[in-house]
């Protein structure tokens, strides 16, 4: 009996010898696989953080990198005013702004010189500066409607973009002009790049492609319609138009044809401004093709001159100059002047227009300026405008003296 219970008891003792190992390596299982998940999540996250931020991150380090240790040729560098912040009730201290102007003007060892605290509140100035270019907490939506020319449609879509900036808003995309004079059915997306112009302009305004559902007509939410004062500078659109948005969260501009100053206005904007113009606003593949291939002919027909006559039946009419044109030609041209009730000037002496040289050269005087500058018979002229007032009649003079002359 006493050998058995012995057995029995050398038995039992060995179980948990075999027990311990196999619990140590689930413990070390589990933390392994812990460990897998963890990592795999923070890839993950970092992966989509750099999709999201990645300009956000690479800025940063790049401007304290910058900022701490200036390079040398930002000496040479042109002055310029401190940048236009956005409109959050009011401007950055200006006069930070300008110590760190005239600090970054000065050679980098000077600035190194300075005490660590005033650096790094330079730094902050620039971060902040920088960082609020395009990432602001919109004040409201901002409808336009184009009108006009295509010119004239692209310069307003410049100046909005820079409205919507000054003012912190989101710009709904552009509606272009479909009841003028040239009654073109184009929209936005048939002449322009859309994503491009969206994605172009990302880091400095917010743009759309249409207001959103809460604030449609759907849902009972009506825009307010205005057209802005033509002309104005920063200050009006500060001061008469933001706080409409306070009222109104959507506020539609139905003209937008010369309404914000040309001259006057902060080199900021100005930058903004050109950077819509030759790099925001791209024209649709299709349209890119077909420009490259009418200039490849152009190109091989040899040297020529593109005649831009403004004297199509719209500029006669808004213009007022009816010179050269017969009694009945000039009242057609009125008629079609008080037919578009937005056209303020309706009568208009013409000689009077002339006189203070506001009206367009005639097909007749166009020979006149060509031949003596120079050009001979020989000259290939195609003639970039829309059909000429008068038809072929009114062309008449200008290609006796240029036989290789093409019109539409």
């Amino acid at each position: 009996m006493e050998v058995r219970s012995e057995n029995i008891q050398a038995r039992c003792d060995k179980v948990p010898a075999q027990v311990i190992p196999r619990t140590r390596l689930q413990g070390w299982f589990v933390r392994v696989c812990s460990s897998i998940l963890l990592w795999t999540c923070l890839v993950q996250l970092v992966a989509v953080g750099k999709l999201w931020h990645s300009h956000l991150f690479t800025g940063l380090t790049n401007r304290v990198s910058w900022v701490i240790r200036p390079p040398v040729h930002v000496e040479e560098a042109v002055q310029s005013p401190p940048p236009l912040l956005p409109a959050t009730g009011g401007f950055i201290d200006q006069m930070k702004i300008v110590e760190l102007y005239s600090a970054l003007d000065q050679s980098h060892e000077a600035y190194l010189g300075r005490p660590v605290s005033s650096r790094l509140g330079l730094l902050d100035s620039l971060l902040l500066v920088t960082e609020t270019r395009g990432n602001y907490e919109s004040k409201g939506f901002l409808r336009v409607s184009c009108n006009g020319g295509l010119n004239q449609m692209r310069a307003a879509i410049c100046d909005m973009v820079v409205v919507a900036r000054l003012l912190n808003l989101t710009l709904i995309v552009p509606e272009l002009d479909k009841t003028s004079f040239w009654a073109d059915p184009s929209d936005f997306e048939d002449i322009f790049d859309v994503r491009h112009f969206i994605d172009s302009l990302r880091d400095e305004v917010k743009i759309v492609k249409r207001v959103p559902k809460r604030f449609s007509r759907k849902y009972g939410h009506e825009a307010f319609q205005m057209p802005p004062v033509s002309w104005s500078n920063e200050k009006y659109y500060l001061e008469q138009i933001l706080p409409l948005f306070n009222k109104y969260k959507v506020v539609h501009f139905n003209r937008t044809d010369s309404r914000l100053a040309n001259n006057g206005i902060p080199l900021d904007l100005q930058r903004l401004r050109c950077h819509v113009n030759f790099q925001g606003l791209k024209f649709t593949p299709e349209i890119e093709t077909l420009g490259h291939k009418l200039v490849q002919i152009l190109q091989r027909m040899g040297p020529f001159v593109a005649l831009h006559l403004r004297y199509e039946m719209d500029m006669l009419a808004f213009s007022g100059c009816t010179h050269g044109c017969s009694q009945e030609e000039a009242e057609e041209l009125k008629q079609l002047r008080y037919a578009f009730p937005w056209w303020r000037e309706k009568e208009i002496v013409s000689e009077e227009r002339r006189q203070q040289g506001l009206c367009p050269l005639t097909p007749e005087e166009a020979a006149l300026i060509l031949q003596a500058l120079g050009f001979d018979n020989e000259t290939q002229i195609y003639i970039a405008s829309g059909e000429i007032y008068g038809g072929e009649n009114r062309l008449a003079s200008l290609k006796a003296a240029f036989p290789r002359i093409v019109s539409l």
